[in-house]
């Protein structure tokens, strides 16, 4: 509902504090979360999974036994220690609660978070005391709005942990991105090597003894089959060597490739600037909180600095000023100088403004 104001302006009804109160008191409260592993569950964490199973089938299952035989255990080993060390941080990060040592100790998880009232407090934390988690906090410590806890040392809420990087399980997130930009890196260098050996010597990446012999699925179903085949084709590459070699035509090779080749550059490319990003942070030694907030800081607009007008001399006027004052007409009534007045009509149903002339003068 809206009212109208002098000149149309409509002003937006609110509704009464003690309306909203009741609205606030209807809504169920939350409860604190422990770690990444507690609900709700975010669609990002699904999306990572995936990205990560995705690459290493693709990596140790089609890319890998393309490479000749001597680079194969390096490459099995140096990508394969990558992924399970970047497997296990990451695990570390999400299963952490970072929250403060005495939020930990005496809150119970299982009781809802009080309302926060701004009647009564101006600030969630004061004097390093938190009023909805009702404990003393550390001095560094913030109350994270999505885990509705005071986390120690609290830097972000991450979206693909699905719980908070604070003082306890920073390094394990940064390894985590670290180890995932390494193992992005070195799959699109193993792709790399793919594409050029394929434009320049394609027999190159045909150098596993099964291509001279290969006990092949054929069919599909309950009528697949194990055949003992030659593949004499340049057309047909076997996938999953080391598992159950599947044939495959080229144009499907190079699509999975082309697919992978552009969701490792994307992906690199983001965790690359997170990564640089972070090492400015602790070159820095700031937190993504402090960056954030020294940002708006210095984005905000300042108040405009007032400008001192010099002291005027009393009982003197400059020559300047006294050429372009308009002096009376008559000794005995003073010019009057026309004004305009502004008028507005008040009346709801109307919304216009005009200007109306100044009265004329009477007569001399």
């Amino acid at each position: 509902m809206k009212e109208m104001s002098t000149c149309g302006i409509g002003q937006n009804r609110v509704l009464p504090e003690a309306q909203e109160n009741n609205v606030k008191k209807l809504l169920p409260r939350p409860l604190s979360r422990v770690n990444g592993w507690s609900p709700p569950l975010h669609s990002f964490q699904a999306i990572s999974w995936t990205t990560y199973l995705a690459m290493s089938i693709v990596t140790f299952g089609i890319f890998i036994p393309f490479l000749p035989t001597s680079w194969k255990y390096a490459a099995n080993a140096v990508m394969g220690g990558v992924f399970m060390f970047h497997l296990v941080v990451h695990l570390i990060a999400i299963t952490i609660d970072p929250a403060d040592t005495n939020v930990r100790l005496k809150k119970d998880y299982l009781e809802p978070v009080p309302t926060f009232d701004r009647s009564k407090h101006a600030h969630v934390i004061q004097n390093q005391y938190c009023h909805l988690c009702e404990v003393t906090v550390s001095k560094k410590a913030k109350h994270c709005s999505s885990c509705n806890k005071c986390v120690s040392g609290f830097d972000h809420h991450c979206k693909w942990l699905n719980n908070c990087v604070g003082k306890r399980n920073y390094w394990f997130f940064f390894f985590s991105v670290a180890s995932a930009a390494f193992g992005l890196l070195g799959v699109l260098i193993i792709l790399l090597y793919i594409f050029i050996q394929y434009f320049v010597n394609p027999n190159g990446l045909r150098m596993d003894p099964l291509y001279k012999g290969a006990a092949v699925w054929i069919g599909a179903g309950w009528t697949c089959l194990s055949v003992f085949i030659e593949i004499s084709s340049e057309n047909t590459w076997l996938l999953f060597l080391s598992l159950s070699p599947v044939p495959v035509k080229t144009p499907v090779v190079l699509s999975i490739a082309a697919m992978v080749l552009l969701l490792a550059i994307a992906s690199f490319v983001l965790l690359g600037h997170l990564l640089v990003f972070h090492f400015y942070l602790i070159s820095k030694k700031l937190s993504t909180f402090d960056y954030m907030m020294q940002t708006r800081f210095q984005k905000s607009p300042r108040p405009a600095e007032k400008k001192e007008l010099p002291p005027r001399k009393k009982g003197n006027v400059s020559q300047e000023k006294s050429n372009n004052l308009t002096w009376p007409t008559s000794p005995t009534r003073p010019r009057v100088e026309p004004q305009r007045l502004l008028l507005s009509t008040l009346s709801p149903q109307s919304n216009e403004c005009f200007m109306a002339p100044a009265p004329k003068t009477p007569p001399q």
